[in-house]
């Protein structure tokens, strides 16, 4: 899949197949449109596009909405949708100009001029254009006129999945991430540098590796304790660390094998998301004990699978009575993994 940070890195194609969209999540309704529009640019010999935007366009048109969380970032949406064997993927930045183009404009600069669009396959609820106000009878109308096709995915077969972004985000924040998988397709995760915490986990037996997110608009499930499986690729690591997992889950299959230096092992533990009231923390923390593994790996990128809740937060009256909760976790964690 090639990769445009900007619609005008695009250069234009012969027999493009468009779909638009913020596709935030790659869920199976996305999927849906996705798996159509490839069968359409196979039998007509055609190249697949998508167009996505970043920021989200809520980002901008409603900067107030400090709470708009992302289920991906953009390079996790990338990755998405590079291992559903997309041809082209243009993201191009969403700004107050962008987000001015008349209908017509839009069709006609952004889908013919720069893209060469001769089919796109949109679903039945999307809009585009100055105030959404572009939509299906817009690209029907224009389709004769700059040649091209238009498909529309039925509300029916979208709603068969009844799924959208806006309901597995609402699953991540009530720590519903079973619920929040099935409707993916895969589990959600989250990526980041391992950074230097405190040495708590470590006093009490159950040491943490503790991850920083750079992209402040990354959602992060409600707090409390999970069951994961963590993604890491460190050359050293031990063989014995690594333990091969089927997650059964579309459209990502994660890679299970033993690390080496170009692919992640993948092993298992539980999450912590939270404050640490027991310890009066002062900032959200999220941490990852790995079962079996002592190695050291600050600094580096590890990817967590969010798989099962195990229990909410709560605050302990001593590290005792946390340390023996946590003894308790691990049980679990093990039971369901």
């Amino acid at each position: 899949m090639k990769i445009y940070n900007h619609i005008n890195e695009f250069t234009k194609i012969n027999n493009a197949v468009v779909t638009i969209g913020t596709f935030d999540g790659v869920h199976v309704g996305h999927q849906k449109i996705i798996n159509r529009l490839q069968e359409v640019a196979l039998q007509t010999g055609g190249e697949s596009v998508i167009l996505t935007f970043f920021p989200h366009p809520r980002m901008i048109l409603h900067p107030e909405d400090v709470n708009m969380k992302l289920i991906n970032t953009i390079d996790e949406k990338a990755e998405l949708l590079k291992k559903l064997g997309i041809d082209h993927l243009i993201i191009t930045p969403f700004t107050r100009d962008f987000s001015n183009l008349s209908p017509q404009e839009y069709i006609k600069d952004i889908l013919v001029d720069k893209i060469g669009t001769k089919r796109i396959v949109i679903g039945y609820d999307h809009h585009f254009g100055k105030d959404r106000e572009g939509g299906l009878q817009h690209l029907q109308q224009y389709s004769s006129k700059y040649g091209f096709e238009v498909e529309e995915i039925p509300a029916q077969d979208i709603h068969d999945v009844a799924v959208s972004s806006t309901k597995i985000r609402h699953a991540l924040l009530s720590a519903n991430v079973k619920t929040a998988a099935d409707f993916l397709g895969y589990p959600f995760h989250l990526t980041g540098k391992v950074i230097k915490g405190d040495q708590i986990g470590k006093q009490l037996g159950f040491p943490t590796a503790n991850l920083f997110i750079e992209e402040t608009y990354k959602l992060i499930p409600s707090d409390g304790i999970y069951a994961v499986t963590i993604q890491i690729k460190v050359e050293k690591l031990k063989a014995e660390d690594a333990q091969p997992i089927s997650h059964n889950l579309n459209p990502t299959t994660l890679n299970t094998q033993h690390s080496t230096s170009s692919q992640p092992a993948t092993l298992k533990g539980m999450a912590y998301i939270g404050h640490r009231p027991t310890v009066n923390g002062m900032t959200r923390n999220i941490e990852v004990n790995i079962f079996n593994f002592d190695e050291q790996i600050y600094e580096e990128t590890i990817r967590i699978n969010f798989l099962h809740f195990i229990r909410a937060d709560e605050k302990f009256d001593s590290l005792e009575k946390l340390k023996s909760q946590l003894i308790e976790d691990e049980k679990s964690a093990r039971l369901l993994l």
